[in-house]
């Protein structure tokens, strides 16, 4: 397996650090401080599997992502390397079935040549030399069995990690624990930075990471908004629907008026994803194919895009699943707060799972200089 910590030799970093949040950004964090040598209390109200990070998608994608919602060039640049880090490593634990992680082809499909799109050209460059067995070619409509009357010209595919967030979430946990962390469910609420210095007392550390998501808007009194998704739930044992083995993805057209994206992407060995859903500020989850419009519109979108879908069994057990992905205006935030011992690392939108390794990364090193200047 590859280097967790990031590097090869490993820093020996001492210090005792306080990590919320234990979705899959909080518990990467941990584990990446742990390799690093720290020692790790990790503290979260909520577990797998009642996380954001489940209900993840969790397809990954170099940025921006199909529901992205980058805003400017430098988080962008950004972004990119810690996509590119987690590209690797989730590559890598695609070799352990018991990690839930997946190295499948995924095709993205396009309403013109992407030669016509100079942003989308960029981005096609920049694949080439960051994943495994990149194709461009417009003849993947056709072998794929994309409806010819939806007008596509053009798509390019990849090998992408596909992850199984209920397995993974699993293993991270185990993953963190086997390291060493330790792991308490208590709720951390009220300013973060009024509260440092009794945080840091009662739990015995020198530092703090935030990996709170949605919740950082009352630690921080930052901006932290729910864009609400939806997945439904294919059986994909073989049956009603011959095995799917590659994901398939439109991304929004960018006109204001697209209420969704085609997402479909299988999960594990049994269960095929579609989607999806970008509807900012709602936080209802009760939502279904029984009562939610839009959720049997991004259903029929869906059979209409891959024919084959229509015969199809939806999942009896959970024909439909419904996350809160966290999006601040800003993007990311991945920084120490000025005058304090606190890193920040939330507002990942659709992409948390996508950056979570890069990010973690970098809350890992900025801990390190962080106590590095105290000595």
């Amino acid at each position: 397996m590859a280097s967790l910590s990031g590097d090869e030799s490993g820093s020996g970093a001492e210090g005792n650090v306080l990590v919320i949040g234990a979705g899959v950004s909080g518990l990467t964090s941990a584990l990446c401080l742990r390799q690093k040598g720290f020692e790790v209390t990790v503290v979260a109200d909520q577990f797998a599997p009642r996380v954001t990070s489940v209900v993840a998608g969790a397809l990954w994608e170099w940025p921006p992502a199909v529901c992205g919602h980058h805003h400017d060039q430098v988080s962008l640049d950004r972004s990119k390397i810690w996509c590119h880090q987690s590209y690797e490593i989730f590559a890598d634990l695609a070799r352990d079935p018991l990690t839930g992680v997946f190295l499948r082809p995924v095709t993205f499909y396009v309403q013109h040549p992407i030669c016509a799109d100079e942003r989308l050209q960029r981005k096609v460059d920049e694949l080439r030399s960051k994943v495994r067995e990149f194709k461009h070619d417009s003849s993947l409509i056709r072998d794929n069995g994309v409806n010819p009357r939806l007008g596509f010209q053009d798509a390019y595919s990849y090998l992408a990690p596909m992850i199984d967030t209920d397995a993974y979430m699993h293993w991270l946990l185990g993953e963190a624990q086997k390291a060493g962390c330790q792991i308490i469910e208590s709720q951390v609420t009220g300013n973060l930075r009024q509260q440092e210095s009794s945080l840091a007392n009662r739990y015995g550390v020198e530092a703090i990471v935030n990996c709170t998501g949605l919740g950082a808007s009352e630690l921080t009194g930052d901006l932290v908004s729910p864009l609400r998704g939806a997945l439904i739930r294919l059986r994909n044992d073989g049956k009603t629907l011959p095995r799917m083995t590659q994901a398939h993805c439109v991304s929004q057209d960018g006109s204001g008026e697209d209420r969704g994206f085609i997402f479909i992407v299988p999960r594990g060995e049994d269960i095929l994803l579609l989607g999806g859903l970008a509807e900012p500020d709602e936080r209802d989850l009760e939502i279904g194919l029984h009562n939610y419009e839009p959720i049997r519109e991004m259903y029929q979108r869906c059979l209409e895009f891959l024919p084959i879908l229509s015969g199809a069994t939806i999942d009896a057990a959970e024909p439909v699943r419904v996350g809160l992905r966290p999006v601040r205006l800003q993007n990311v935030r991945l920084e120490r707060e000025l005058g304090t011992r606190i890193v920040h690392n939330y507002g990942h939108g659709g992409s948390g799972v996508t950056f979570s390794w890069g990010c973690s990364f970098e809350v890992a090193e900025r801990v390190a200089d962080l106590l590095a200047e105290g000595e």
